[in-house]
């Protein structure tokens, strides 16, 4: 199909239609074997170079990323955003790679990112009960009385109109536990934990379905999901 490089070139974020028509016209783009590809060119699929840098992932695309605490969740932010942590022309997909439900600016951990709609929908939607588990500490000794009230549900958070699923908690110490939560409401645990009369300090999303977050992940880091970590959840 004509022009369909310079199409997917720029609905990767690597510019406009002119720009990349320009980047195709000046050689910059290279398959495999690198043969240099112009505008006229059909996509010859698999392995492409942009500056003899391989192709970013190809639409549809699944990042894993270890989310450190002091970036959100968002693209307008005025503030540190997880699109700092990527290469700019991310923000500029269509469509674009967007975080897969959104963790605080407080709260690290393990955050899959998609430009696949529907994938995004069917990992966030309250009736597929997806597990995801939370290491918390607070700033007071646990009263003891945690894990009956999660685990019972019933539980109704100010401001919101329905009971909370019930949630189930592993304690650690006094101070510090697991919680694994099968729903995502704004600041839940965090507001579960002030219902109780104690502040979360750290909170830090640990897991999501079976897939932990990966140890070769610093705080900030990311790559693609691999297809074995895919496995793990229901993708």
């Amino acid at each position: 199909m004509a022009r369909e490089l310079e199409k997917l070139l720029s609905n990767l974020g690597y510019g406009s239609r002119t720009e990349v028509s320009k980047m195709l016209k000046a050689g910059r783009v290279c398959d495999a074997d690198g043969q240099e590809l112009g505008p006229k060119d059909t996509d010859p699929g698999g392995v492409l170079l942009v500056d003899d840098e391989p192709l970013d992932l190809r639409a549809p695309a699944v990042l894993v990323m270890h989310k450190p605490v002091g970036v959100v969740c968002s693209t307008s932010d005025p503030g540190a955003t997880v699109y700092t942590l990527l290469p700019p022309r991310f923000a500029a997909r269509k469509p674009i790679i967007s975080p897969v439900g959104r963790l605080d600016k407080e709260t690290s951990g393990l955050l899959l990112l998609t430009d696949d709609g529907p994938l995004s929908h069917r990992l966030t939607a309250p009736r597929n009960h997806l597990p995801k588990r939370y290491e918390v500490q607070v700033a007071r000794p646990l009263s003891g009385r945690e894990c009956e009230v999660f685990e019972a549900g019933g539980m109704l958070l100010e401001g919101d109109d329905r009971p909370l699923a019930p949630a189930t908690l592993h304690i650690h110490d006094e101070r510090r536990c697991d919680i694994i939560l099968t729903e995502g409401r704004y600041h839940q645990v965090r507001r579960m934990f002030a219902a109780l009369g104690n502040h979360v300090e750290v909170l830090h999303r640990a897991q999501i379905g079976g897939l932990l977050l990966p140890a070769d992940l610093a705080p900030g880091a990311w790559r693609a999901l691999r297809p074995e970590e895919a496995a793990l959840i229901p993708l």
